[in-house]
Order: C-alpha cells, then sequence, then structure tokens
C-alpha cells in the first residue's frame, strides 16, 4: 500500500525566546489533502510552529518543508504554496465583504478579481451580505470571509491557528462545514486548536503539542486505543478525545 504524498515533514523543530525554550524538539508529518489538527493548551507552541511552517520565523534548529520546500533557505516558495489565516479575522471593517476579496485578488495580481470574489461569496454563503460593510457581519460570516479570502490564488496548503477562537456555537459550526469541504476539494489543512471536539469532528490524524514536544499523534481510533478499552454495560461507549488528552496530558505532568 502507497502512502500518501507529504505536504509537509516537520523534524526536531527547537525554538527558544530568551532562555524560554518553546519548542523541543518537534516532529511531524502531514499528507497531502488531509486535515491535520495541532491540538495544545495555551502556550504549548502551537502558533510558534505555524510562524516557522509559514516562513514567519525561523527555528534555531531542526528542519522543516512545506509543499517540499525548504521554510529556511527556500522561503519564497513556501510563501506561494500557502496562505494563513490567523487567530482574529484579518478583515478590512470598512471595505464591503466584496470589496474586502477584490482587495486581496488585486493584491495577489490574479485576474478576474471581480468574479472571483462573486464566486467565494457565493461559496461561503455570503452572497447575500457580500454588498454590505463588513462592520455589520456577525462574528462567523467575519471569519468565513477571512477564509475566503485566504484561498485566493488556490493556495495548496492553508493554516488556520485556531480559526474558531471567539466563536458563537453556530458560527463555529459554519467554519467546520467549510474545513471539511476545503479538504474536499484538495486542500492541505493544518489547523491549530485547544478546542478538543473541534480536533475530534475535522482531523484526519491530531498531534498532541504539550510542554514544547509532540507527545502522542495518530488518528482518533489510534489514539482511543491508548486508553484502557471501553467496559460494555448497558451501552458500550468509546472515550473522548478530551478524556484521551486529560489522560495523556495528566500522565506527562506527573511524570515530569
Amino acid at each position: 500500500m502507497e502512502t500518501a504524498p507529504l505536504a509537509i515533514q516537520v523534524n526536531s523543530l527547537h525554538k527558544s525566546y530568551g532562555n524560554v525554550q518553546v519548542l523541543k524538539g518537534v516532529d511531524f508529518a502531514v499528507a497531502r489533502g488531509s486535515i491535520f489538527a495541532l491540538l495544545g493548551s495555551n502556550g504549548a507552541g502551537k502558533t510558534t510552529v505555524v510562524r516557522i511552517l509559514s516562513t514567519l520565523l525561523k527555528p534555531d534548529s531542526g528542519a522543516a518543508t512545506v509543499n517540499g520546500f525548504d521554510v529556511v533557505s527556500q522561503p519564497e516558495q513556501v510563501r506561494e504554496s500557502i496562505s494563513l489565516t490567523g487567530q482574529f479575522a484579518a478583515v478590512d471593517e470598512i471595505l464591503t465583504g466584496r470589496e474586502n476579496l477584490i482587495m486581496v485578488a488585486r493584491l495577489r495580481r490574479v485576474k478576474n478579481p471581480g468574479r472571483i470574489a462573486d464566486d467565494l461569496l457565493q461559496r461561503f454563503s455570503l452572497a447575500d451580505a457580500g454588498g454590505r460593510r463588513v462592520a455589520t457581519y456577525s462574528g462567523g460570516m467575519r471569519r468565513r470571509l477571512d477564509i475566503a479570502m485566504s484561498l485566493i490564488g488556490d493556495p495548496p496548503i492553508l493554516f488556520l491557528d485556531e480559526p474558531t477562537t471567539g466563536l458563537d456555537p453556530e458560527g463555529r459550526l459554519d467554519v467546520w462545514k467549510e474545513i471539511n469541504s476545503l479538504s474536499d476539494s484538495g486542500t492541505t489543512v493544518l489547523l491549530t486548536t485547544q478546542h478538543l471536539e473541534e480536533a475530534e469532528k475535522l482531523a484526519d490524524r491530531i498531534a498532541i503539542l504539550h510542554q514544547g514536544t509532540i507527545i502522542v499523534s495518530g488518528t482518533l481510533a489510534e489514539l482511543r486505543q491508548l486508553l484502557p478499552p471501553a467496559k460494555a454495560e448497558l451501552v458500550e461507549r468509546q472515550p473522548t478525545l478530551e478524556e484521551i488528552f486529560l489522560s495523556i496530558v495528566g500522565n506527562k505532568e506527573v511524570r515530569s
């Protein structure tokens, strides 16, 4: 059985800020067209990993490739292969939704910016709101617009750093729907999150980053096997990702 080609390869990444060691040898790989969730608490180093992979930050040591390009020696090729959406929607509230999209399309020198804007507004269920100023948008609408903006130019790899931060349950479900749609269309998605349900619902593979290292990685089914088997009483219940996370992280804290 052939393994899927890799979109992202990370080997022994280290990064410190002054005397604080944030990454202590991070290793993982992401298959093309998959959704990979980097799960961890605040301060675990998730955003630092994303900043390194998107060439915004250089590692102290280790290596990483994105779309086959080295993040240190080939940063321009990496940037041409990716798009990044941060924790807070980077949209211009004064402009309309359509104007935001057109502006980004022009900055990226994409042909037919108006048509692309209209197509994305339709795809992300924002067509009726496209002529309204973004200041009037809900949090979920802003996040959907932000993700739509990041897709201009058809990047093969998308980084989503805590994409549902601050959203209500309805807005979160809207964003989850779009992330699944992206993967179905062949886009590789790496998302960071501290919401366990988000990783459980979306990810093909999950890696738990704790105190600067990946302590476990695998599919949800593989992670479930790390806990004792479910006891069959009246109804057999599989462990949730929250139970797996707390069990693994708790054990690591006891040992450290």
